[in-house]
């Protein structure tokens, strides 16, 4: 066959412009003469009628493309190439191929349609079913009937019953997202009911014939197929590889979290389409919700008893005080539906216990620890004789800034593993303990009568505060403990005044207070101006008396040159004429090196009897005679401490700058 087609496609007498169609005529008679003749199959004849039909209509193109194009014909005849006729499809098959490229979609959509009518005409034909099959029950025993026909219902109602039974085990298949997978479950479902019914029905019949397969109690069954269910999903979830708890430390924790995850997933599933299905009354989310608390439960129970390390016993404790009941039963879509009460606890109350006060004994051991390094730590640092750092100009400890993270870090772990909170006291009653032991430390050191005593307790007075804040403010202590902590601080508290107002400390602390106050008068007194003389007078006279008063009050410190230089301030603004004016600014500027110039403006603008002139020539003298080297003889930096850039503007305005 293939070798008659080969001959008649290269024949020459094809290519033949004038006889192409009488010699066609030819072959093709010789052909189907051959044919028929010939013992081939159906399939080959219409292969080569094919043929046949492409043959003439490429001839009958061809002889109309020579009489319309005959000069183009001699033309190609002339040249070094023959052009090729081109094979024209015929139009009912190139017709059916673009119908066929353009409704490809439209096709496909179809069958979809289709597919879904065939799905919810089955599942409307389960539901049709059991109707169906319960009215010739009741047509079967309202008579005589013989035994074949009620084995035949029987049997049909099993298969019946098997096909909802295999309705409702592909509840969670990866397809019964789909709107016939769904609205099969629900007509699996009114079958169930009307199963049921027919059951409650026969039972309340009295005397007479009854079915020998009543009641099928197919309620019954469906229940213990989703308990099989569960426990199987729940067993394939702890062998799965992937579910995200991959970067687990343990084959426990991985374990834990993919059974959990499993239980979120599947009742999510429940409430957001399967609920839908079933009848209120059923409650079908509480029996799910049950079932997998059930199993969950007892696989952990089991991992319980099998004796955990620390940290696979905290994360189980984790998941059954923290994120079964907050993260699953209290999810945005199952807060409210599922009937927690009911529920209870993963764990019973002994296995709970024993998993507890196996962490919390771990955790008051890591915490007693992390305080007593803490305390080590700012011990060695004072014996070691080093200066606290400065923080905005003051002494600066971390101790109570670390103690605190510490304490809260395990509290806040801490709430999320164990269900009864006032079992924190286990945690902070350490910290009751390291402030004894801080305190007593503190004590220790100031007998030692270190070179850096002042500066350590004054940054450990600072803590004191921070530590009586966060007890004071925190709610994870309870109230006999807070007031033992309190006490404990106190305590701290006054071992550090002591120390600090002690006989040889207190004298520097005085002149450090003395000169504070001196410094605070000077700059309320330079923000004021005198207008006449009367009013010099008696400022002057005011300041000699404040600063004997000052000077009587911190008598105990080494400060007596405070007192000096109030009564020369008060001399410049008791003096009137320029020239003494002059001679006292001189002496003060070369008691107080730190006078700036605009401390001198500030003060020769107390005085409004001096004019522009006698201003410039006080300040020019001052400058002239301001001492260039330090001696013993001046007092302690006072002036630098006194703030007076305003004056500068005011100088600008009055026109004073030399």
């Amino acid at each position: 066959m293939w070798s008659f087609l080969s001959w008649f496609w290269f024949s020459p007498g094809l290519f033949c412009t004038g006889s192409g169609s009488f010699l066609f005529l030819v072959q093709s008679w010789s052909f189907l003469s051959w044919f028929w003749f010939s013992p081939v199959s159906g399939s080959v004849l219409v292969l080569s009628v094919l043929v046949l039909v492409l043959m003439w209509s490429f001839l009958s193109s061809r002889g109309q493309q020579s009489s319309s194009g005959g000069d183009e014909v001699e033309e190609n005849r002339g040249g070094d190439r023959r052009r090729r006729p081109k094979l024209k499809i015929p139009r009912k098959i190139w017709k059916n191929r673009k119908q066929k490229n353009h409704n490809a979609e439209e096709e496909q959509q179809e069958e979809q349609q289709e597919e879904q009518q065939e799905e919810e005409q089955q599942e409307e034909q389960l539901e049709e079913i059991s109707r169906k099959l319960i009215i010739r029950e009741e047509q079967l025993f309202s008579q005589d009937s013989p035994e074949e026909e009620q084995d035949q219902l029987q049997r049909e109602l099993e298969a019946l019953r098997l096909q909802i039974l295999m309705t409702v085990h592909n509840t969670f298949t990866s397809s019964s997202s789909s709107s016939g997978e769904v609205w099969a479950l629900r007509s699996a479902v009114a079958s169930i009911q009307q199963q049921e019914e027919q059951d409650r029905r026969w039972a309340g019949a009295g005397e007479g014939p009854v079915p020998a397969w009543r009641p099928q109690k197919c309620l019954s069954s469906h229940n213990e197929l989703l308990s099989k269910m569960v426990e199987s999903r729940l067993k394939e979830a702890a062998e799965e590889e992937a579910g995200g708890a991959d970067l687990l430390s343990s084959p426990v924790k991985k374990e834990v979290c993919r059974l959990g995850k499993r239980v979120k997933e599947d009742l999510l599933t429940v409430v957001r389409r399967v609920m839908d299905c079933y009848p209120p009354h059923m409650d079908i989310l509480n029996i799910y919700a049950g079932l997998y608390q059930q199993r969950f439960s007892t696989r952990l129970t089991q991992l319980a008893a099998s004796g955990l390390q620390t940290d696979d016993c905290t994360y189980l404790l984790f998941w059954v005080n923290h994120c079964y009941p907050l993260e699953i039963l209290k999810h945005e879509e199952l807060d409210g539906k599922i009937k927690t009460a009911c529920l209870g606890s993963l764990l019973l109350q002994e296995n709970l216990t024993q998993l507890e006060e196996q962490y919390l004994t771990h955790t008051e051991d890591k915490v007693k620890s992390c305080l007593s390094t803490a305390l080590k730590k700012e011990e060695e640092s004072w014996l070691s004789g080093k200066t606290p750092e400065l923080l905005d100009h003051y002494y600066f400890s971390p101790l109570a800034v670390d103690v605190i993270q510490v304490i809260d870090g395990f509290l806040a772990k801490f709430r999320c593993v164990i269900g009864e909170q006032s079992k924190a006291e286990r945690i902070t009653a350490h910290l009751e303990n390291f402030f004894s032991s801080y305190k007593t430390s503190m004590e220790d050191f100031v007998k030692g009568n270190h070179g850096n005593v002042r500066s350590v307790m004054k940054a450990h007075l600072a803590c004191e505060e921070q530590f009586r804040d966060y007890i004071t403010g925190t709610g994870s202590v309870s109230e006999p403990q807070r007031c033992r902590c309190l006490d404990t601080l106190s305590a701290l508290k006054d071992c550090g005044y002591r120390c600090l107002t002690c006989p040889s400390q207190l004298k520097a602390v005085l002149s450090v207070l003395h000169q504070d106050v001196s410094l605070q008068y000077v700059k309320r007194m330079m923000k004021t101006r005198k207008k006449s003389r009367e009013q010099q007078l008696d400022g002057a006279q005011r300041m000699i008396e404040d600063a004997q008063k000052i000077n009587e009050f911190f008598t105990e410190g080494d400060s007596s040159w405070l007192c000096s230089m109030f009564c020369n301030i008060a001399e410049i603004l008791r003096l009137q004429d320029p020239g003494s004016v002059q001679l006292e600014m001189v002496c003060l500027s070369r008691t107080f090196p730190d006078l700036s110039d605009a401390h001198v403006s500030a003060l020769l603008s107390l005085k409004t009897g001096l004019s522009a002139a006698d201003v410039r020539s006080i300040r020019r003298s001052v400058e002239e005679n301001r001492p260039l080297h330090a001696s013993s003889n001046h007092s302690p930096p006072f002036f630098s401490m006194v703030k007076v850039k305003w004056i500068n503007n005011k100088i600008n305005q009055i026109g004073l700058k030399t």
